[in-house]
């Protein structure tokens, strides 16, 4: 699983996505673990509950076993330390990736943000940047933060 997931962040000649995308589950798995390490680091404070939050929405969102998580949240820690810029996971995902399947992955990040229950000027900034480099708008971005944030009031 992780070789596939690694040669996905080094494929340039990504093809456009469509309404389905051009990508393997892994390599959602990946890229999407990758942005919700790298939102929970930017505060360069990366806790045990932005770590469990990563593991939860992967056991739950991305329907992984719990030793899967754990060996997906690895190889994203991974490839977000060897990446110093976004535009490399942030192209693979706007290049492969449906728009549904991006609006998903906005809604994921804001979890992340969340998980600690404060958003810093730096990860509002980080997903405003996400937002605009995976070419989803203002307004469907606005709504995924709604959403979570409606979970966080009813959980």
């Amino acid at each position: 699983m992780i070789n596939r997931i690694k040669s996905f962040f080094g494929d340039r000649h990504a093809k456009p996505g469509g309404a389905g995308g051009h990508h393997t589950v892994d390599e959602f798995h990946l890229a999407a673990a990758a942005l919700l390490v790298h939102a929970a680091s930017v505060d360069a404070d990366f806790d045990a509950d932005e770590r469990a939050k990563i593991l939860e929405l992967a056991r739950v969102r991305l329907e992984l076993t719990a030793e899967e998580a754990e060996t997906l949240l690895q190889a994203a820690e991974r490839a977000a330390d060897e990446s110093v810029q976004l535009l490399g996971f942030t192209r693979a995902i706007k290049d492969k990736f449906s728009y549904e399947e991006r609006v998903g992955l906005i809604e994921m990040l804001w979890e992340v943000v969340y998980a600690d229950g404060k958003v810093d000027e730096f990860e509002s900034q980080l997903m405003r940047r996400i937002g605009g480099l995976i070419y989803v708008t203002d307004r469907d971005r606005g709504i995924a933060r709604k959403r979570v944030l409606q979970r966080l009031e009813h959980s």
